[in-house]
């Protein structure tokens, strides 16, 4: 027995250091370079996110390695020896997701879906929409966002000085909206907006917005003389079809309780801007109604909205 006993500790002792053998081999730092990550914003001089995060896509396939930097200027990283592709983009967000990330050709962002006229607090089914845009999700504005990608980098051992570089950009569009000569605009209570046709995702590899037409709502205000209209959002984009419609939508609910939508084709101005990234939709005329003076004027209710179309002059 005390034989057995022997042989059976003896074996034991060469598993357990075959075991650990393994391990070392497994965490030889001789398979890794220190790279040094330079996010280079000449691209977006005025850019000022907080942090950033860089993607790491094997060329021979796998997950992506990621890495974050809290100085927006990059920093140095330990990275396993082989060749990939690369993403960076700002991590400071909070209505991004990601989906399809296993490749950099695929990465793709997107905003989850919103309520419609959630500044109003009214309910989303309650919500009208624009002809054309019945069927499109309503989902939120995307947060300020830039990328740059980056391919057939290789990390070899024993070379010094190894770098990578990315050159960030905008990623996100701007609109901004202005209309002029509304009237009435001292009965309004509460004002919001909505533009459709506008892409749901983004694919960072080329900035492509995705296919899906999607609305996506925003705050309106009006302006200091009581004369105007202000508002804007941050998009992906139009959606890519060759026969898309953007409606941009004004809804006003009044101190008499009563709710009123305008609807504007702003096609034109959104898909032959000047610059792409930077749009603004110049509106003129919002006829809002006035209150009862005298007999005149509308009648007090509450029953659902109630729609008047624009012919755009500007």
């Amino acid at each position: 027995m005390k034989t057995i006993r022997y042989y059976l500790l003896a074996a034991l002792a060469v598993l357990v250091a075959a075991a650990c053998e393994h391990k070392e081999l497994c965490y030889d730092h001789t398979h890794t370079v220190d790279v040094r990550v330079v996010f280079d914003w000449k691209n977006a001089p005025d850019a000022a996110p907080e942090t950033m995060s860089l993607y790491l896509f094997p060329k021979a396939g796998g997950e992506p390695l990621r890495y974050e930097f809290t100085d927006r200027r990059g920093g140095t990283i330990t990275v396993p020896m082989g060749a990939y592709d690369a993403l960076g983009l700002n991590s400071d967000t909070e209505r991004l997701h990601f989906r399809n990330m296993n490749r950099r050709e695929t990465f793709e962002v997107y905003t989850r879906e919103a309520n419609l006229l959630a500044a109003l607090g009214v309910r989303s089914d309650d919500a009208p929409r624009a002809e054309g845009a019945q069927d499109e999700r309503a989902v939120a504005q995307p947060d300020r966002l830039w990328c740059d990608c980056a391919e057939g980098i290789e990390l070899k051992r024993g070379v010094a000085g190894q770098t990578v570089t990315l050159y960030p950009s905008r990623a996100v569009r701007s609109y901004t909206v202005e209309i002029r000569n509304a009237e009435n605009l001292k009965y309004v209570k509460g004002l919001s907006g909505s533009l459709s046709g506008m892409a749901c995702g983004l694919l960072l590899d080329k900035k492509e917005p995705t296919a899906e037409a999607v609305t996506i709502p925003f705050d309106a205000s009006i302006t200091q003389e009581l004369t105007g209209i202000t508002g804007g959002l941050l998009a992906f984009g139009p959606c890519p079809q060759a026969d898309g419609a953007h409606k941009l939508v004004i809804y006003a609910v009044l101190d008499n309780g009563e709710k009123w939508y305008y609807t504007y084709d702003v096609t034109g101005q959104v898909r032959e801007a000047p610059d792409p990234y930077h749009v603004h939709i110049l509106l003129d005329g919002l006829p809002l109604p006035k209150p009862i003076v005298n007999g005149g004027g509308f009648q007090p209710g509450v029953d659902g909205w109630k729609e008047i179309y624009i012919d755009i002059t500007l």
